[in-house]
C-alpha cells in the first residue's frame, strides 16, 4: 500500500455505549517508539510525535463511530490546525500513552486536546492542541456532523469539562520579549 496506514484501519473498534461511563480523559492510544520513528539524535523525530498523534486521533474518531464505512458514504474530519509542543525526548522502544479530551465543538468543528506520556515514568513528553473539520469529502467543503456524533460529542465535552484547560491551549507562537 502506498499510503499512510494507521494502527487502527480495517479493524473493528468498540462501539459507542450509551450507559458506559466516558473517562476524563479518554486514553484510546498506547504504542512503542518505533526504530522507524528515530532520527540521529537518537529519540524520536519531530514530525513522528504528529503521526503519533494522528493515530491518536483516529482512535477517538472510530469511538465516536467514524470509521471505514463512514469515510465511504463520503463524509471525514479534516485536521485545520495543530500546535505541537515538545517536552521531553522518547527514545526507541519507549511505550507511550496518549490521552485526549474534547475541548469544545459545534456543529462542524471539534477542539482537541492529546497528552503524550512516557509510559513507565508518566512524564509529559508532549501535547498537541487540535482544530478538526467535518467536510463533505465529495463537495470538498465543511458540513455539518450528524446529530448523533454532535451528541456523542456534547456527552464527551460535558465528562471533560471538570478537567483544567492546559495553559498552552489558544496560546500564539512568538518570541516573548
Amino acid at each position: 500500500m502506498d499510503r499512510v496506514v494507521t494502527p487502527y484501519e480495517g479493524s473493528g473498534h468498540q462501539p459507542w455505549d450509551d450507559a458506559a461511563e466516558i473517562p476524563a480523559p479518554l486514553r484510546l492510544h498506547r504504542t512503542p517508539v518505533s526504530p522507524r520513528w528515530v532520527d540521529y539524535n537518537g529519540h524520536m523525530s519531530e514530525s513522528c510525535y504528529l503521526l503519533v498523534f494522528g493515530d491518536g486521533s483516529d482512535a477517538f474518531f472510530r469511538y465516536l463511530g467514524i470509521d471505514e464505512q463512514y469515510r465511504d458514504g463520503g463524509h471525514s474530519l479534516y485536521t485545520a490546525e495543530t500546535h505541537l509542543h515538545h517536552r521531553r525526548e522518547a527514545a526507541e522502544g519507549d511505550e507511550l500513552e496518549l490521552t485526549l479530551r474534547v475541548l469544545d465543538h459545534d456543529a462542524k468543528r471539534v477542539h482537541l486536546f492529546h497528552e503524550m506520556h512516557h509510559g513507565g515514568s508518566g512524564e509529559l513528553l508532549a501535547t498537541a492542541e487540535q482544530l478538526l473539520v467535518h467536510v463533505d469529502t465529495e463537495q470538498g467543503r465543511s458540513t455539518e456532523m450528524p446529530a448523533e456524533f454532535q451528541r456523542r460529542l456534547t456527552a464527551i465535552q460535558r465528562a471533560h469539562a471538570a478537567l483544567p484547560v492546559p495553559g498552552v491551549v489558544g496560546r500564539p507562537m512568538g518570541i516573548r520579549r
